[in-house]
C-alpha cells in the first residue's frame, strides 16, 4: 500500500482530484455549480475541437491549392501560347514594315535616277573576319549583274561587284582600297579620289585624296561622284567630310569621309547594270 500512495498514478489521481474540487469549489462560488459537469466537459474538449478544426481546415486549404496548382498550370501554358502568338505576329509585322519600306526606296531609288537599269537584292552572307565589311548578294548573272557593277542604295554608294555566279554575286565596299572612286566636293567643287584604307575601315571610313592644298573643305561638306574612269555613275552621294588633314607628302590635303550608307549592317541594296 505504501508503495501505492508514493506511485506516480496516485500523484496523478491527487492532481485529478485537486482540480476537480477547484473547479467545483469556483462554479459553486458563482452560482454555476450545475453547469460543473457541461463546463468541465467544455475545458476538455474545446481544446480539442480547436485542434481537430484547424487540422481540418488545414488539410481542406492543401488539397484546395492542389486543385487550383492544375488550373494555374493550365493557365500559364494558355498565357505562353499567346505570348509565342504575339511574338510571331510582331515578327511577322517586322518583315511587313521591313518589305514595304524595300519597296518604297525601290520606287524612290528608280523615280531619281531614270536612266539606271537597276536589279534589287538581298544580303545572304558576311565574312565576319572580313574588316572591310564584303557581303554576298542572292542576285547574280542570271539577273544580268557582272563584275564591275555598281552597288547602291537609296542612301548613296555600297560598293562594286567583285564576283559573279549564275545566282548569286560578292560585292568589296567602298572601304576596301581596292574601291577607288572619282569625287567631288558639292560645295567647294574640289575634285579627289576617294578609297579605303585598313586604318580608316576600322572606323567606318575612308579618305577622300588629292586634295588641293589650300582646300576650303570642311566638316559635314557631302561628296558626290563624278562619273570619271566609267564605273560609277555620275551624282551619286558617297559621304560627308569629318576632318580635312595633310597628305604626308605636305604637296595636298585629304578628308576623311563617312559613307551615308551604314554599310556593316546593310540588308538590301540595287546593282546597277546599265547606265
Amino acid at each position: 500500500m505504501r508503495e501505492f500512495f508514493s506511485s506516480l498514478k496516485f500523484k496523478i489521481l491527487v492532481c485529478v482530484a485537486v482540480l476537480l474540487a477547484g473547479i467545483m469549489t469556483y462554479a459553486a462560488a458563482n452560482g454555476r455549480l450545475s453547469n460543473a459537469p457541461q463546463e468541465l466537459l467544455n475545458a476538455v474538449l474545446v481544446p480539442v475541437q480547436r485542434f481537430s478544426a484547424a487540422v481540418s481546415g488545414g488539410i481542406s486549404g492543401f488539397f484546395e491549392k492542389f486543385a487550383q496548382a492544375d488550373e494555374i498550370a493550365a493557365e500559364n501554358e494558355r498565357l505562353e501560347e499567346e505570348i509565342v502568338r504575339l511574338r510571331q505576329q510582331l515578327i511577322e509585322y517586322d518583315q511587313y514594315k521591313a518589305e514595304n519600306e524595300m519597296y518604297r526606296k525601290t520606287l524612290q531609288l528608280q523615280e531619281e535616277n531614270r536612266s539606271f537599269t537597276q536589279v534589287s537584292a538581298s544580303v545572304i552572307g558576311r565574312d565576319p573576319l572580313e574588316k572591310y565589311y564584303s557581303f554576298t548578294i542572292d542576285q547574280g548573272e542570271n539577273a544580268g549583274i557582272e563584275v564591275n557593277d555598281v552597288v547602291i542604295c537609296p542612301e548613296g554608294v555600297v560598293g562594286k561587284v567583285l564576283e559573279t555566279g549564275p545566282n548569286y554575286a560578292k560585292v568589296i565596299t567602298v572601304l576596301d582600297p581596292r574601291v577607288n572612286i572619282g569625287c567631288t566636293v558639292s560645295r567647294t567643287r574640289d575634285i579627289g579620289t576617294a578609297a579605303g584604307t585598313a586604318e580608316l575601315a576600322q572606323e567606318g571610313k575612308l579618305a577622300l585624296s588629292y586634295l588641293p592644298r589650300e582646300t576650303l573643305t570642311t566638316e559635314n561638306d557631302i561628296v558626290v561622284t563624278t562619273g570619271y574612269g566609267g564605273i560609277f555613275p555620275k551624282g551619286l552621294i558617297l559621304g560627308t567630310v569629318e576632318d580635312v588633314r595633310p597628305e604626308s607628302s605636305g604637296k595636298s590635303m585629304y578628308a576623311v569621309l563617312r559613307p551615308t550608307v551604314d554599310i556593316s549592317t546593310i540588308t538590301m541594296v540595287f546593282v546597277i547594270t546599265d547606265f
